[in-house]
């Protein structure tokens, strides 16, 4: 059986990223659950209602520090 050596660093920096990986994944899963169900009927409901905002500014200000 062949044995790799690595140090205390590499091995908690391995680990941590692992980890770190896992949550986002589940945190993804658990952001998708906690989202609300919209219907099509409501979604084209809601896209007549209130059309797509515009990139316009409405008021520009500009202040000199």
């Amino acid at each position: 059986m062949a044995t790799i050596t690595i140090s205390k660093r590499e091995l908690k920096d391995t680990v941590k990223e692992g980890v770190r990986e896992v949550l986002a994944q589940e945190l993804m899963s658990l952001r998708a659950l906690v989202l609300p169900f919209v219907s099509e009927n409501e979604h084209r409901d809601i896209e007549k209602r209130y059309v797509k905002p515009t990139r316009k500014a409405v008021k520009t200000r500009s202040v000199q520090l």
